[in-house]
């Protein structure tokens, strides 16, 4: 079984996507990174939705740049929650891509992160809340992984003051 799938609409997102499936692995979350196109491969896209549903796939991000279809496309195939992460694939900046992913019609919602690989690392830990509404186990995860983060920041900057009290000043 598959809680996750990843869809990239091209395989040059592969590395702006790897960071998600690398937060995934980390917190224990199943998942799979495959290409399939809203514009190239339409008939693949709905089948993998199908497919991954009915192997218990309980959310889908969603990548891809330009015209940056493909998380409509699988939000108008599945009732599961679709995130979308627009690329910069584009003159535009990825501003492109983040109007065509964040403006859905009511009733087929693409909750829409940020662009690139920030935004996978974060649909990657928003795919892992979303499961861990009935996986209390998976919730401690998170919170453990969020509390190792904050003594990471704390212990930077407790370097930091100590450093900055050696330098002549």
């Amino acid at each position: 079984m598959t809680d996750v799938a990843i869809f990239m609409g091209s395989i040059s997102d592969k590395e702006a996507m790897l960071p998600a499936k690398k937060v995934l692995d980390e917190l224990g979350i199943s998942s799979t990174l495959t290409v399939t196109s809203a514009h190239r491969t339409p008939d693949r896209t709905r089948e993998l939705v199908r497919k991954l549903e009915n192997q218990g796939t309980q959310v889908f991000i969603c990548a891809a740049g330009l015209a940056a279809h493909l998380a409509g496309a699988v939000a108008a195939q599945t009732e599961k929650p679709v995130l979308g992460v627009p690329l910069n694939a584009s003159s535009l900046g990825g501003m492109d891509a983040l109007l065509s992913t964040v403006q859905m019609p009511p009733g087929f919602p693409v909750a829409t992160l940020a662009l690139g690989s920030v935004g996978a690392k974060n649909a990657a830990w928003l795919a892992a809340q979303i499961l861990a509404l009935q996986d209390p186990a998976l919730r401690q995860k998170i919170a453990e992984a969020r509390d190792a983060m904050r003594q990471s920041v704390e212990k930077a900057a407790s370097e930091l003051e100590e450093d900055s009290k050696d330098t002549p000043g």
